[in-house]
């Protein structure tokens, strides 16, 4: 059992769901001396596409996927690498028989990627919840159900890494028309970490990577929801619309991948450091989540009598509810 297994199991039961972040509960990230395979969601472009060569070039296994295969065809040419037609949205059913075939390419998974995500871009009311649904089928759906078919093989293995890929945008979301994909993000964030508390016992990791802005192509393929205009919002809209045009793409993706690749194999920069929960992925990322710190401690000092002055006046009165 690993060390990451053997700590928490230690003690008290409890220890099972709670997060001590002085514990030595995250393994040193030591390089890995085996070949990985990986299996990687959403690969036909964007840092999924990005990321099939970087696991390549260390020479890992790649089950690369994407719902249709056709747009598979520039994969580097490799014994290492596998395609498998798979859409995230065809539900939990038919998810299992993809990875069990998945399973039969190269008789393992060590590496789940769930890449594959859209990016609805709406102003909320406009959006409505039918919206939301679109999105969450997929980001957040979609990921629950690959990683649900993925997790009896690693149970069973006693190993495994579970990679989310999530966005700098669950820090940063007070930006008006990205409320469908923040929210959906905001979601992965989450399930990242509970999922990080309820795998550790069977040695299988989390990893939720939370890239910044990535020049890719089609980052921003599908335009501006406008098929439900409220003309209150018609200066917004074109506030939104101006900034998508001017959006800079300061960040290589491969550089991204790689260090993606650095921390799962812990290689590189990563080498010797502690298991990260979590990976920010380029300097506007950092900055998202140190403003969002910097707003929440604002919150906790003004409103810090407000915030505690909760608690029973008496014994009596909790046992009198």
């Amino acid at each position: 059992m690993s060390q990451q297994s053997s700590t928490v199991l230690k003690g008290n039961e409890s220890e099972h769901f709670h997060d001590d972040k002085d514990s030595d509960a995250n393994p040193l990230c030591k390089p890995m001396t085996k070949e990985l395979v990986w299996l990687i969601t959403g690969t036909s472009s964007g840092l999924g596409r990005r990321l099939v060569d970087s696991v390549i070039a260390r020479g890992d296994k790649v089950i690369a996927t994407a719902r249709s295969l056709e747009k598979l065809d520039d994969l580097p040419k490799s014994d290492n690498l596998r395609i498998l037609q798979l859409d995230v949205t065809d539900g939990p059913g038919i998810m299992k028989d993809k990875i069990n075939e998945a399973l039969k390419l190269f008789g393992k998974i060590d590496v789940l990627v769930n890449n594959a995500g859209i990016s609805i871009k709406a102003i909320s009311e406009e959006g409505t919840s039918a919206l939301y649904r679109q999105e969450y089928d997929t980001n957040v759906f979609g990921l629950l159900d690959v990683t649900h078919a993925v997790l009896p093989h690693m149970r069973e293995r006693k190993s495994g890494t579970i990679v989310l890929i999530g966005s700098r945008s669950s820090w940063r979301a007070r930006i008006a028309g990205l409320g469908l994909y923040a929210s959906s993000k905001a979601a992965v964030h989450v399930i990242g970490e509970v999922l990080s508390v309820e795998l550790a016992p069977f040695s299988i990791r989390v990893l939720i990577v939370e890239p910044a802005v990535f020049k890719t192509e089609g980052i921003f393929g599908i335009p501006l929801y406008e098929d439900n205009t409220i003309p209150d919002y018609e200066d917004l809209r074109k506030c939104i619309k101006d900034r998508l045009e001017h959006v800079d793409f300061p960040n290589d993706p491969r550089k991204g991948m790689d260090a993606v690749v650095d921390v799962v194999r812990g290689e590189g920069r990563a080498q010797g450091k502690k298991w990260p929960l979590y990976l920010p992925l380029g300097p506007e990322a950092e900055e998202g989540i140190r403003d969002k710190f910097e707003d929440m401690d604002g919150v906790l000092k003004d409103y810090h009598d407000l915030i505690h002055d909760t608690r029973f006046e008496s014994d009596d009165q909790k046992h009198q509810l």
